[in-house]
């Protein structure tokens, strides 16, 4: 590799680095902004404390993350998730924090659409995995499975720019939180409320939405165009029968 090469691969892990930086301090901002819509929907089938929680992580994410000098974007990622780990009570941390470490990974390389599309795959089943969740359980896994399958598909399937297949992303994952308000909670302590828990909007799945949205954001500011129209329909959601997603509504919660 010449002098020139390597400098012009450095300069896009710095650009990269910054990047995800920048994500992290946006979404910090979004949550803190939205701590007592999360507070206050955590409060009705929860500790009340995801609000809170999540606002106290991400800014000290993103502090850690503007501390880095000129870092790639996978030690932005593994910091930020160690940061959401060690600072963000209860089941949160290792949902969002630990899978981000684990995916961060797939960003050795720098952000592509190729390594996009696998972070976000490896960020979902590690999601899945450490909260033994699926879609239909009213988590935050029912607004993250239909944005990974969205944006995976507008990839590689319908060969669109990622800005798109994010914006796409986005918008299932809006319709992934819609899903959590008419089923009933299967994991977590919403579990215990049993049919008490349907009618109610799960935090997880809002407060990754809105993390999502976030990075659509600031993907689109650095890229110097407009916000995607945002329109997918997942086939990851049900219709609207939510006991095609959660099984059989007599069966026991089995909550953690």
């Amino acid at each position: 590799m010449s002098d020139d090469d390597a400098a012009t691969d450095g300069d896009r892990a710095a650009d990269d680095g910054a990047a995800v930086v920048a994500a992290v301090e946006a979404v910090a901002e979004r949550i803190e902004a939205e701590r007592d819509h999360l507070t206050q929907l955590d409060s009705a089938i929860g500790d009340a404390d995801h609000g809170g929680n999540m606002a106290r992580g991400w800014a000290e994410a993103a502090d850690a993350a503007g501390d880095l000098d000129d870092p790639d974007a996978e030690t932005v990622a593994k910091t930020v998730g160690k940061t959401l780990m060690a600072e963000v009570g209860g089941a949160s941390g290792p949902l969002f924090g630990g899978s981000l470490v684990f995916a961060a990974g797939e960003l050795d390389e720098g952000i592509t659409p190729e390594t996009a599309v696998a972070f976000a795959e490896t960020y979902l089943e590690k999601v899945e995995d450490r909260g033994d969740a699926r879609v239909g359980d009213q988590t935050m896994v029912d607004a993250l499975t239909p944005a990974v399958h969205t944006f995976k598909k507008s990839i590689e399937v319908d060969d669109l720019p990622p800005i798109e297949a994010l914006a796409k992303a986005v918008d299932a994952a809006e319709r992934g939180v819609a899903f959590t308000v008419p089923i009933r909670a299967r994991k977590g302590r919403a579990s215990y409320l049993g049919w008490r828990s349907v009618g109610h909007q799960d935090p997880g799945a809002t407060s990754t939405l809105f993390i999502l949205e976030e990075v659509l954001d600031v993907a689109a500011d650095r890229l110097g165009v407009d916000v995607p129209e945002k329109d997918a329909t997942s086939p990851t959601i049900p219709d609207e029968d939510p006991d095609e997603a959660g099984g059989d509504p007599g069966a026991d919660s089995g909550g953690d």
